[in-house]
């Protein structure tokens, strides 16, 4: 059956990236892409990765194996116009999707295809089209949320999320883009329950997925009293 699913490296402290860069300059030169680079820093060495990407070299290792899984799960993927249009330029004609993309946008374009099995949708009727049009899609495989995390968030909030996997990072950035933010649309009293299913621990990273159980309201237990 076709998941929904969503990976993100952040920080011990919950930081996906640095301070949001929207002015001039160089992005690759912002705090943004400094901190955003050091939790992702496991992936940029994964062989799996680097193949990907068209690169040489890297690291054959059990991050390699998580980044190899990743790729070969997904049948399709939804993605923010924020980081379509920052991708478009360095992914070249050959992006490492090889699948559809549906980007989430309020700017129509028509549909971009590139190389080796790659084309972008671009879907201006909000995230539960694109989500349903990239299952159509998926061939029986997953739907993988690319990001980023405000697109992520959106898709959790809106109860579309399977199965979350988060790669936590051995460091703490202080400051930045948080991936669970206060933008979820919770109540006071209500949060969203997940179900731990794997973690598996290396020296730079550890990666525990999640099944996403759902919305679910706060209830006081009985705090030790055995009532």
């Amino acid at each position: 059956m076709t998941k929904v699913t969503a990976q993100m490296s952040v920080s011990l402290d919950g930081f996906y990236a640095g301070p949001r860069h929207d002015g001039d300059g160089d992005w690759l030169q912002s705090a943004e892409s400094a901190k955003f680079f050091r939790v992702t820093r496991w992936v940029i060495n994964a062989m799996a990765w680097r193949e990907r990407q068209g690169f040489a070299g890297g690291e054959q290792d059990v991050n390699s194996d998580i980044m190899a899984e990743t790729f070969e799960a997904a049948g399709a993927y939804v993605m923010g116009r924020r980081m379509a249009d920052g991708g478009e330029v360095p992914w070249g004609d050959e992006p490492p999707f090889r699948a559809p993309v549906f980007v989430v946008t309020h700017r129509p374009r028509p549909i971009l295809a590139r190389q080796g099995g790659t084309s972008f949708t671009y879907v201006t009727d909000g995230i539960h089209s694109a989500v349903e049009q990239a299952k159509a899609a998926a061939g029986g495989k997953n739907v993988a949320v690319a990001g980023g995390g405000t697109l992520l968030r959106q898709v959790l909030a809106a109860g579309l999320l399977d199965e979350l996997e988060l790669h936590i990072v051995p460091v703490v950035l202080g400051t930045g883009m948080r991936l669970l933010d206060a933008d979820l649309g919770l109540g006071d009293k209500e949060g969203i329950e997940l179900i731990p299913t794997r973690v598996v621990h290396t020296p730079d990273v550890t990666h525990i997925r999640y099944s996403v159980d759902g919305r679910a309201p706060m209830v006081l237990d009985d705090r030790g009293s055995g009532a």
